[in-house]
């Protein structure tokens, strides 16, 4: 049986999908036909029910857990790992607000911080995430939220951290902050489902196992990273809630819900009544 399936050429997935991707596993009569994207890309996809299976923002799944069920595998989540909102010259955060701002994607979780930490904050222009970086420092946006490896490389180019969201996150909320997550739609049999969510975790196993040695999978897409840049990467987005949930991971995600329904962010009539399948 063949599914489709979406993820971000970025690190942290490719290590996540490599083995089942690429039969470094046993998946017995599943095979993925998979697409590399960026997130917001993926987020689109998701919106027009494209993908089987998929990497999804959560700013993203929150609207889409009626069709989508969210696996316990595969999650970016944790602490330290939030976007950082960032300027060319020292900005006080709050601020921001007549900000012109440079946002990865309106459906990104970066951007549903954003919206939560600074409501009255509405100047924002969608980029690609790689780009951000650059038209803040061209004058272009007066600020830039930045995700993915622009933590680790904004610094070295010039950029002032304005705030870390994920910071503001973990001590407003006392939970972890939940970025991204893997989704199946709920159209296939939940056997089906938990079987793809036991070959996620199956598979990032595979690839701590030979760690600190990166596949060529990895390397390849990465987008001219250095290595040490791809596994700080690694090691910051693909811990144990990863490999699963668990229960505070499971909270933080409930947290994130209840907050983003509170502050009326929600499509009621694309909710489940369970985000899990």
């Amino acid at each position: 049986m063949k599914l489709t399936l979406g993820f971000s050429p970025c690190p942290n997935d490719t290590f996540i999908f490599d083995a089942m991707v690429n039969g470094l596993i046993d998946t017995r009569d599943l095979c993925f036909d998979y697409v590399m994207e960026d997130v917001e890309t993926l987020n689109e996809m998701a919106l027009r029910g494209q993908l089987d299976i998929t990497k999804l923002s959560y700013g993203t799944y929150l609207n889409l857990s009626g069709p989508y069920a969210l696996l316990h595998a595969g999650s970016a989540l944790g602490k330290g790992v939030g976007p950082l909102l960032v300027s060319k010259k020292p900005l006080n955060f709050k601020d921001i607000d007549p900000c012109s701002i440079a946002i990865p994607g309106v459906k990104t979780t970066a951007n549903l911080l954003l919206s939560m930490a600074a409501p009255g904050a509405q100047n924002k222009t969608e980029l690609v995430f790689s780009a951000i970086e650059q038209a803040v420092l061209d004058g272009s946006f007066d600020a830039g939220l930045i995700i993915h490896e622009g933590r680790f490389t904004y610094a070295a180019k010039g950029l002032h951290k304005v705030a870390d969201l994920g910071d503001w996150w973990e001590n407003e909320m006392k939970a972890a902050i939940p970025l991204g997550g893997i989704v199946m739609k709920r159209s296939f049999e939940q056997s089906l489902i938990a079987r793809v969510d036991a070959l996620i975790r199956e598979s990032v196993l595979y690839s701590w196992n030979t760690y600190p040695v990166l596949s060529d999978f990895v390397t390849n897409n990465a987008q001219e990273m250095e290595e040490a840049v791809m596994r700080q990467h690694i090691q910051l987005y693909v811990n144990e809630f990863t490999t699963d949930l668990g229960s505070t991971g499971v909270h933080s995600i409930e947290t994130l819900f209840r907050k983003a329904k509170e502050a009326g962010l929600l499509n009621e009539e694309q909710l489940s009544s369970n985000i899990f399948y």
